[in-house]
């Protein structure tokens, strides 16, 4: 089949091509697109050099089976019809599509089935933070139904993009030498800091980004489930983390979790305290798992879990789960026009 990525000098265009790499989706022709600031940049992919074209309103898509999208809202917006017009499947990261009624949110390991009523040819990658909880809440959710969540996260710069990353290497580099940190991308200097504000602030004090959280969690788990989430950024470079406490409806012990947990696809289980074993950012960057741990009783609950959850951001977060939700339909034989 014949592959686009829209967006692919940024971080995540960049996971796209890593991940292409090294998965098996037969591809016959590559081709990516950018701004006009990054047309001509060269990348390699599977030992050829290819040469990043600039977005435009043309037919630069009418062989184009997949598109890999990952520019900004304001981007995918504008070019969505271009990027669909012959039939293309777009596979969007941005927020643009994602509460469209006729746009699935899709997580693999959650709803696969969504991604067959696209009748857009727009299917929407849910937020990085939301991907990584439903997929360990789809679990629990399997053996009692989830009433209530309540998440605080510890998201890296990563989050935020490249130049995000970039910034807070900058940062530790000017700390170090006497000078002021440039801030730009964040609210205040991230180097040892914690900032707990992710987006723009809401009409009732939360962020978008907590907001995500609570509605895109109920669209993709087709659940009344209720979240409640405080989002916080951390000076980690890659991989998101994320303190979780479930309410069900019945009474589930740690243990059965913990089984759950194992047994479930996309889910490694780090958890044995007495060892120091538990997830971390340090060692989840750039591996494809949803990594849980921490697996215990909620003290405040009776009817309540509460577990660690890690995973990479610019993987799972983003660029995986977009790949995997194109290698599911490929399974299904739905994905070539």
């Amino acid at each position: 089949m014949n592959v686009a990525i829209v967006g692919a000098s940024g971080a995540v265009g960049g996971e796209f091509l890593k991940i292409l790499e090294a998965h098996d989706l037969p591809i016959d022709t590559l081709t990516l697109f950018g701004s006009e600031r990054s047309a001509g940049q060269k990348r390699v992919f599977r030992g050829k050099e290819l040469t990043i074209r600039q977005l435009q309103h043309n037919d630069d898509f009418r062989n184009i089976d997949l598109a890999l999208v990952s520019a900004g809202s304001g981007v995918s917006r504008e070019y969505a019809e271009t990027i669909t017009r012959y039939g293309a499947l777009m596979i969007d990261n941005s927020s643009c599509f994602r509460m469209d009624a006729d746009v699935p949110l899709v997580v693999p390991e959650v709803n696969p089935q969504d991604a067959l009523a696209a009748p857009r040819r727009i299917i929407a990658n849910p937020n990085c933070s939301t991907i990584q909880m439903v997929v360990a809440l789809n679990v629990i959710e399997q053996l009692s139904h989830i009433r209530r969540v309540r998440v605080a996260t510890y998201q890296s710069a990563s989050g935020a993009g490249a130049s995000a990353m970039a910034e807070l290497e900058q940062q530790h580099r000017d700390l170090a030498c006497g000078n002021t940190p440039h801030v730009e991308k964040f609210a205040y200097q991230l180097a040892y800091n914690v900032i707990p504000h992710i987006d723009i602030f809401t009409d009732n004090d939360y962020t978008k980004e907590e907001m995500k959280m609570f509605d895109e969690t109920r669209k993709i788990m087709h659940s009344d489930i209720l979240v409640s989430a405080t989002c916080v950024r951390v000076p980690v470079m890659r991989a998101h983390s994320e303190s979780i406490w479930v309410e069900t409806e019945r009474h589930v012990t740690p243990d059965e979790a913990r089984k759950a947990f194992e047994a479930a696809e996309g889910i490694e289980v780090i958890d044995e305290p007495s060892a120091k074993r538990y997830p971390m950012p340090l060692f989840a960057a750039d591996r494809e798992p949803v990594y849980v741990g921490r697996i215990r009783k909620d003290l405040a609950e009776p009817n309540g879990l509460t577990f660690w959850c890690v995973a990479d951001q610019i993987k799972k977060g983003a660029a995986l789960n977009a790949i995997q939700i194109a290698e599911w339909l490929l399974k299904q034989g739905k994905l070539k026009r």
